[in-house]
C-alpha cells in the first residue's frame, strides 16, 4: 500500500510504503530536497547531490517530523539542517 499525503500545509509531499513484516519506507519530499528513513542510502543521496536529511526508526508522518535528524548531506547542512534538529524543523528549511 502507498500513501501520498500533503504535509504540514507546505509544499511537501509524504510517500509512505508499506514493507511486509517490517516498518514502512516513509520519504518526505519539500521544494528544495527531502527527508528520508533510514532504508534509504545516505551515500547515494551524497553523491548525487541531493539536499537529504535521515531521520530514522520511524513508522508514520508524524514519527518522522518529531523525532531527530541523525545524518545531513554537505547540501542540506548547507541549507541549515544539522543533525539533532526535528525533522520539522529540517522539512520547514526544505521548503
Amino acid at each position: 500500500m502507498i500513501e501520498i499525503s500533503q504535509i504540514e500545509n507546505t509544499n511537501a509531499i509524504g510517500i509512505k510504503i508499506s514493507v511486509p513484516e517490517a516498518p514502512p519506507l516513509i520519504l518526505i519530499r519539500g521544494r528544495k530536497g527531502i527527508i528520508f528513513c533510514g532504508y534509504l542510502n545516505p551515500e547515494v543521496a551524497e553523491k548525487v547531490g541531493l539536499a537529504a536529511a535521515i531521520v530514522s526508526g520511524v513508522k508514520n508522518f508524524d514519527e518522522i517530523l518529531e523525532r531527530p535528524v541523525v545524518y545531513s548531506t554537505k547540501k542540506a547542512m548547507g541549507l541549515g539542517i544539522k543533525p539533532g534538529i526535528s525533522g520539522r524543523e529540517a522539512l520547514n528549511l526544505l521548503v
